[in-house]
């Protein structure tokens, strides 16, 4: 069983797998459109992660990982409440491609997908809207800001010829309103 990740999991799965390959899914469009009460969030103060929106044209770039025998009862286990139970995703099967330049034929894979009928589904937001509320935002697994961060870098590092203007959006919003939430000693003294 291949599982395609395209938020958290291309940095931290969580479960055990045999192998792991970069690459992307065809007609879908990655949004940071899902509100999270528990892994970057609480009840007060959701967080935000992302959820794939439905878009002919587009892709999304991520990381599929091969289960394979005792793996593939508890990784989806792990899944169906990491992502389904507590983050209220479905899942589907969708056409992986591998980003090798010898990669054969798509691989079917598993995702889990956030639908506008979840109650934590935030929908569409301004980018500095977001990124006002991923700075507030923090929950078991740790600040949302790590959580953009580390999806940005990902993106960055392991696609660096995909485009994913939201995401780099709000990664820019959120750096342009930092500096106005930290001041040193230094920078105080000064004004």
């Amino acid at each position: 069983v291949w599982i395609f990740g395209y938020g958290s999991l291309v940095w931290r799965p969580g479960f055990e797998f045999t192998s792991r390959k970069v690459g992307f899914i065809r007609g879908y469009s990655r949004r940071f459109w899902q509100g999270d009460t528990f892994h970057r969030g609480s009840e007060k103060m959701p967080g935000r992660v992302v959820t794939l929106l439905e878009d002919g044209g587009a892709c999304t770039w991520g990381v599929a990982y091969e289960v394979r025998g005792e793996q593939i009862a508890a990784s989806l286990d792990y899944l169906n409440m990491r992502e389904a139970v507590l983050g209220g995703y479905d899942t589907k099967l969708v056409k992986f491609h591998p980003q090798e330049k010898d990669a054969e034929e798509p691989i079917l894979a598993l995702v889990y997908i956030a639908t506008p009928q979840n109650p934590s589904y935030l929908g569409p937001a301004s980018e500095e809207d977001i990124a006002a509320q991923i700075i507030v935002s923090s929950g078991c697994a740790g600040h949302n800001i790590e959580y953009l961060l580390r999806l940005a870098d990902f993106m960055r590092y392991f696609c660096p010829q995909a485009e994913d203007k939201h995401l780099f959006s709000i990664e820019e919003a959120l750096i342009s309103i930092l500096p106005c939430l930290y001041y040193t000693e230094e920078s105080l003294e000064e004004t």
